[in-house]
């Protein structure tokens, strides 16, 4: 079946856009009551029929990155070795799989998930990339034994950070390594049901019984990208659907004109959430948001141009004040705890400013080669990290962990 619109337009080197793909009559069409964190408007049905792989690297991105590290073509070369040069890309990985993982409080050993994840992400793109059977077999090996040991995800409130940036990575990995032999995609896609969505449906639904507002953009993102992604792996229209709709018209910070509160438009500008608080934190938003956009984007959907490019102009004022220049900063006001007690913030934080995380890629491709806009200081920003690593490459601590990365492999066009 196709599923590309008689308007659908050719990028630099041929690849469909997916941009304006066709949602398929008769898929679902009314979103789920989804409880008072959610607005009355719905999102777009979700596609009738799943795209796969369609997450994070459609088949279009996995076969030119193929094609161009077969041929010795720069810069998918220089992202390939970055790729293999990272030890948790051996396919002599060895899992230590935790029947509970604990993040926040005492115990903490979510440590091991993260690594045993980035590993099993970077197998399968050596895989998929390469071909290279003991790379899928260490995939598929670090995958299975998760899923056969894995039952639950505890901590104090980090426990939803946990559930939802690990989750929709997991996802991620896993949707590689679909139809690989050996691998039971059932029992993870259980897994994935039983352990980590009810946490990321928990989350946004009652924000641990604090204030809407109280948790930061990235809390939201994350449980979004989680839920996003199972709906994708599991063939769950009514989870895509949710996930976009909360990105559409979601109460709390996620949500994206909560996420981007002001825009200047006559600059090409708009303000991040979380810029008073540090620039590690907001620039781990444009990896979030960048991971969303683009999942939905693999499903015939695009995110990354909604509300006239809202993403797209505040990426631009992260990536500007993080090369060193001046950005319009309107004073934030919030309500936080259980109570709703206001604070502010009257001016952007220049805490960690500058700091190198591997999310631009994606955007750069994204707005200047999928779409042909300018966007001088995302193209900055992604020049300065180029070639990206991933987990691992770019800090040693959880920070380091929060992007699958390796955007310029996957992304380059």
């Amino acid at each position: 079946m196709s599923r590309t619109s008689p308007h659908t337009t050719h990028g630099d080197d041929g690849e469909l856009s997916r941009r304006g793909l066709l949602r398929t009559a008769g898929g679902l069409t009314a979103a789920l009551a989804l409880g008072s964190a959610f607005a009355a408007s719905t999102a777009e049905a979700a596609p009738a029929t799943f795209t796969h792989p369609g997450m994070l690297h459609a088949y279009g991105e996995l076969n030119r990155a193929k094609v161009r590290v077969a041929a010795g073509d720069n810069p998918w070369l220089s992202g390939w070795n970055r790729l293999t040069a990272n030890g948790h890309s051996a396919s002599t990985w060895t899992p230590r799989p935790q029947a509970t993982i604990i993040r926040g409080g005492t115990g903490e050993n979510y440590t091991i998930l993260y690594n045993d994840i980035h590993a099993a992400y970077q197998n399968a793109l050596r895989w998929q990339i390469a071909g290279t059977r003991a790379n899928g077999d260490a995939a598929v090996r670090i995958l299975n034994a998760w899923s056969s040991t894995l039952t639950s995800v505890t901590g104090n409130a980090d426990r939803f950070l946990a559930a939802g940036i690990y989750g929709y990575q997991f996802a991620n990995a896993a949707e590689l390594m679909r139809g690989y032999s050996g691998f039971d995609i059932e029992r993870f896609k259980r897994m994935m049901l039983n352990v980590f969505y009810p946490l990321n449906n928990q989350f946004l639904n009652n924000h641990n019984d604090a204030c809407i507002t109280n948790y930061w953009a990235n809390w939201d993102l994350c449980n979004m990208n989680s839920i996003l992604a199972i709906g994708i792996l599991c063939d769950d229209g009514a989870k895509y659907d949710q996930a976009v709709n909360y990105f559409k018209n979601g109460a709390g910070n996620g949500a994206i004109r909560k996420a981007i509160p002001f825009v200047y438009d006559s600059q090409g500008l708009a303000q991040w959430q979380e810029s008073g608080r540090d620039q590690g934190h907001t620039m781990m938003g444009m990896g979030q948001m960048g991971a969303f956009c683009e999942m939905a984007w693999s499903q015939g959907e695009d995110l990354y141009g909604y509300d006239s490019n809202r993403f797209m102009k505040a990426a631009q004022y992260v990536a500007k004040y993080n090369l060193g220049e001046d950005v319009p900063f309107t004073t934030y006001t919030w309500g936080t705890g259980q109570n709703c007690a206001q604070r502010t913030h009257t001016v952007i934080s220049s805490a960690s400013r500058g700091q190198i995380r591997p999310v631009w890629d994606i955007l750069h491709y994204h707005y200047a080669r999928r779409r042909g806009l300018s966007v001088p200081y995302i193209t900055r920003m992604a020049e300065r990290v180029r070639p990206e690593g991933g987990g691992g490459d770019h800090g040693s601590t959880s920070g380091g962990f929060d992007q699958t990365g390796f955007g310029t492999l996957m992304y380059a066009k």
